[in-house]
């Protein structure tokens, strides 16, 4: 994908915040996020090796299951542990045909580097600069407005099949890969 300048940036910024927005009001405060019920559907900026795209829940789930997971903080000791981590065994995940898509609250520029660095371009990390994606999945620590660290598995009927919420970030990616593999047998087969 080429990569966008920061006038596009910017756009593309506003366009998913704006839809980020409407997405919000049609969702209370807290929402619950029960197994089996429906993912809330989102569009953020996100970035695959540096380069800035809009990342649509709706358009992943047409290819597959997709896991999202919400992190504190782009090259903070945990979220770089959990990005090495999925970067290393991706090739597991897309065996299955699975997407990984990370969100944090930090602003495109910042989600970029990231990508490219402790990704090391292997999965989109998403913005989420208002944590208007944040709140709807229920991730967000009260006290310090971030998200939590919470791991959700999709599956392609967009219904929520997992949640894994613990700090320590070792256990996100086993744990999700574990719940993937136990989804696999039901779900179609993967179409590049």
């Amino acid at each position: 994908m080429p990569k966008m300048d920061h006038a596009g940036l910017q756009g593309l910024t506003r366009r998913c915040a704006a839809g980020a927005a409407l997405l919000s009001l049609s969702l209370s405060a807290g929402a619950a996020l029960p197994l089996g019920g429906a993912a809330p559907d989102f569009t953020l900026p996100a970035a695959m090796a540096g380069s800035v795209a809009p990342f649509s829940l709706a358009e992943a789930l047409k290819r597959g299951p997709v896991v999202l997971y919400f992190f504190p903080a782009a090259f903070t000791a945990g979220c770089n542990i959990e990005a090495h981590t999925f970067a290393g065994r991706i090739a597991e995940f897309q065996r299955l045909g699975a997407t990984v898509i990370g969100v944090s609250n930090d602003d495109v520029a910042t989600i970029a580097r990231f990508s490219q660095q402790e990704c090391a371009g292997k999965f989109r990390v998403a913005a989420d600069p208002d944590s208007t994606v944040i709140k709807a999945y229920d991730a967000k620590l009260p006290l310090i407005g971030r998200a939590n660290r919470v791991s959700y598995l999709i599956g392609k009927d967009g219904r929520i099949r997992y949640e894994y919420s613990a700090m320590a970030p070792e256990g996100h990616i086993e744990n999700t890969l574990k719940a993937l593999k136990e989804l696999a047998p039901a779900e179609p087969e993967h179409q590049p």
